[in-house]
């Protein structure tokens, strides 16, 4: 008798184990099923801001270029407030089955360095691809006299906290991208925070400041009237809109390059052949001469990474913003 129930034992571990694997090998099966049919219904893009602004546009255009080679809507949900931190949360909470994902800016990876957030900016995403990228463009008030970037440095060297710049406000990408200058060029400029691009500008092209880094979209319109002066931008080469304006790193700090970017990410845990699929139909996309003439309207250059470029360059920013806040003591106030 003992033999018989040790046999009966083992066969019902054993029958246990078997039925273990075969819902495993089930469930492995129907996930690369819906991996390959992947999107069976419309798939959703959420931005962090309002619509109307850059963020929104560059998601616009990539939804429309989806929903054509993914064969579904993609559309897109715009979720305002705490600085693009309330779209991320929605979206990174989302299930991973990658029907949503989020518009994710440059300023994701500064958020993570002064927000108190509810998921772990690297750790809780799915890098899927960036979209595109432009550098800021260093402008000051015609009044300043600063023709180039070397004139500036050289009178806020000598007249330390006399210049002003203007952001869009205390811990925004623009306040940030400035200090990384000042901090490379070893300068003390008053930082003077708006709400928002627009009267940001509009003080420095009226004179109440001297100096802004602003976005291609905001600033160009402002350098082509004359009403600013174009004297550097901060990518690692130079814009086509403005050939003759050097680079920050042409104009005497070499490797210097500050991004304004965008991407998609989504939740932790999409599937790789989804993933895949997503960045291979948005890699076709902006290789498309419609899209990059309508990126380049706003100053953005088609930038097809892969998921893995993505989630370096997210991790690279989330630390280098991370050194400078903590060495400049910037905050939100």
């Amino acid at each position: 008798m003992h033999a018989v129930g040790q046999n009966c034992l083992s066969f019902s571990f054993y029958a246990r184990a078997l039925g273990f694997i075969l819902v495993v090998l089930a469930g492995n099966t129907f996930a690369a099923e819906a991996s390959d049919q992947y999107p069976t219904r419309p798939v959703k893009i959420i931005v962090g801001f309002a619509p109307g602004g850059g963020s929104d546009f560059i998601a616009r255009i990539v939804a429309k270029k989806l929903t054509d080679k993914l064969g579904q809507t993609v559309y897109i949900e715009n979720k305002p407030g705490a600085g693009g931190n309330l779209g991320a949360e929605i979206a990174l909470k989302a299930p991973n089955d990658g029907y949503t994902l989020f518009l994710a800016a440059a300023s994701y990876t500064v958020n993570a360095n002064l927000y108190k957030l509810p998921f772990d900016p690297i750790k809780d995403i799915t890098p899927i691809a960036v979209l595109a990228a432009g550098p800021f463009i260093v402008s000051v008030n015609p009044g300043t006299g600063f023709k180039t970037l070397p004139a500036l440095v050289d009178f806020a060297k000598k007249n330390p906290g006399k210049l002003s710049y203007a952001s869009a406000g205390s811990g925004s990408i623009t306040h940030v991208g400035t200090e990384y200058f000042l901090s490379v060029a070893d300068l003390d400029v008053l930082h003077v925070p708006y709400k928002g691009t627009s009267p940001a500008l509009t003080d420095t092209v009226g004179g109440q400041v001297q100096l802004i880094f602003g976005t291609v979209a905001s600033t160009l319109p402002h350098v082509s009237s004359g009403k600013l002066t174009a004297l550097a931008v901060t990518t690692a080469t130079r814009l086509a809109a403005l050939p003759n304006v050097p680079t920050v790193a042409e104009s005497g700090y070499p490797g210097f390059d500050v991004l304004v970017w965008h991407g998609l990410i989504g939740p932790k845990g999409i599937p790789a052949p989804i993933v895949n699929k997503i960045n291979q139909a948005i890699r076709e996309s902006l290789g498309d001469e419609q899209t990059a003439a309508q990126f380049a309207s706003d100053g953005l250059t088609a930038r097809p990474d892969t998921p893995e470029q993505f989630a370096t360059l997210i991790s690279d920013e989330v630390k280098r913003w991370g050194k400078l806040i903590k060495d400049r003591n910037i905050t939100l106030r």
